[in-house]
């Protein structure tokens, strides 16, 4: 018996009135492959002035084609800069913000004056036009007409197609800010990085493990291995498979074969230094760490570290960072590090918590540590407080640091 079929405003009233269906969630399985294939954008995007935007020197602030969201096409602002003099071709970099931020012209004319060209991308459909009288926590900047999607918190947009996510499409805008940054006249296309600060740190982590291409990553407080933290991230990552399996880099990063700087500080409290090792040491490349106290968290502390252009001179001039761990152990009651350095180190440090939990909201202590060349290499050492929960030895080279690797004990 065939059943009655019921009229268009009946199904349209039922159809406000019962709850709607649970999207399907996407299988991890099937997603990182299709997260992998983001590496295929080489190709350079179409590029357009953004209109009454005036330039900024040899800077100027554009619209490139982005993925499509929700079916429609997108684009995706930026600032856009060379080096005005200098011999060519120079090396560049990719500049991607954190929450909160928008595309730099700043951050890109540091860069400049430093011999590399930069873009700085808007990751969220915004622009760099503030609004007027923003309330903190709301946006702050202007979203343009063709804008991809903002983000949702911390992955809260999981349950939506991955085409339509916000990480989908500021991993994919990130690559295509690197194709356009190769195909720019007089920029050298084998030696352009990128750096990332905080969710941009996370999205340089992501990043690094689909597109080889890049010449050396900075990723700035940002990190993977997110999903056990004992703050915000953990509290929302815990339980997100597709996070864990799919869009954690820790799921890439064995791909990493780049030299990378991991920046960042003790009193860090959105990035724990537990989470921070777990992705550097899951990366097989040339790496170097920079644990600076008294950092803090933001833009400007991040770009503002010296440590970041001198490791990208480094690299582009020599192919490797200018230091890095050998060894650490403990011996005897002491911390012991050897470090390799292009550069003379001129005093150490021991940094060290007796306190437990989350590492950012410890309490951490600086003593002296003794510092001697042995050959190439330089050893650094400091006796361990009683009760040392964790430690840390930094060495400095002028306004740089090179640090050691966070070591947890048990």
């Amino acid at each position: 018996m065939s059943r009655p079929s019921l009229s268009p405003v009946l199904v349209l009233c039922l159809g406000s009135l019962l709850p709607a269906a649970a999207p399907a969630a996407i299988d991890p399985a099937e997603a990182r492959p299709r997260i992998l294939a983001l590496a295929a954008l080489t190709p350079p995007p179409a590029m357009a002035p953004a209109e009454g935007v005036p330039a900024d020197g040899p800077r100027r602030a554009i619209y490139f084609e982005g993925l499509p969201w929700r079916g429609r096409p997108t684009r995706v602002f930026a600032w856009l800069g060379l080096p005005k003099t200098g011999p060519r071709p120079v090396p560049g970099v990719v500049l991607v913000h954190g929450g909160g931020g928008t595309a730099f012209r700043e951050w890109v004319a540091k860069w400049n004056e430093r011999g590399f060209a930069a873009i700085s991308l808007a990751v969220e459909g915004q622009t760099d036009e503030r609004i007027p009288g923003a309330p903190k926590g709301a946006p702050a900047w202007r979203r343009h007409a063709e804008g991809g999607p903002a983000r949702e918190g911390i992955y809260g947009d999981a349950a939506e197609p991955l085409e339509d996510q916000f990480m989908y499409h500021a991993v994919g805008a990130t690559l295509r800010a690197h194709s356009l940054l190769r195909a720019q006249p007089g920029v050298d296309p084998a030696r352009i990085g990128v750096s990332g600060i905080s969710w941009g740190g996370v999205i340089t982590a992501t990043v690094i493990g689909i597109d080889p291409r890049f010449a050396f990553a900075i990723p700035i407080y940002g990190c993977g291995h997110l999903h056990d933290a004992d703050n915000q991230w953990g509290a929302a990552l815990g339980d997100l498979r597709l996070y864990r399996e799919a869009w954690d880099p820790m799921v890439r990063l064995d791909r990493a074969r780049l030299p990378v700087l991991w920046l960042s500080w003790p009193g860090d409290t959105h990035f724990p230094l537990d989470c921070h090792a777990a992705s550097y040491r899951a990366a097989p490349g040339p790496r170097m760490i920079s644990l600076i106290p008294g950092l803090r968290h933001g833009h400007p502390p991040g770009w503002n570290a010296p440590d970041g252009y001198a490791f990208a001179e480094s690299v582009v001039k020599t192919g490797r960072p200018w230091g890095g761990q050998v060894a650490a152990r403990e011996e005897g009651g002491r911390a012991i590090v050897e470090f390799r350095s292009e550069h003379p180190l001129e005093r150490a440090v021991l940094i060290s918590t007796t306190d437990r939990g989350f590492t950012g909201r410890r309490e951490w202590q600086e003593t002296p540590a003794e510092l001697r060349r042995a050959g190439a290499n330089w050893t650094a050492s400091a006796p361990l407080p009683a009760g040392t929960t964790a430690w840390f030895l930094n060495a400095r080279h002028g306004n740089l640091t090179l640090s050691s690797e966070y070591q947890e004990r048990p």
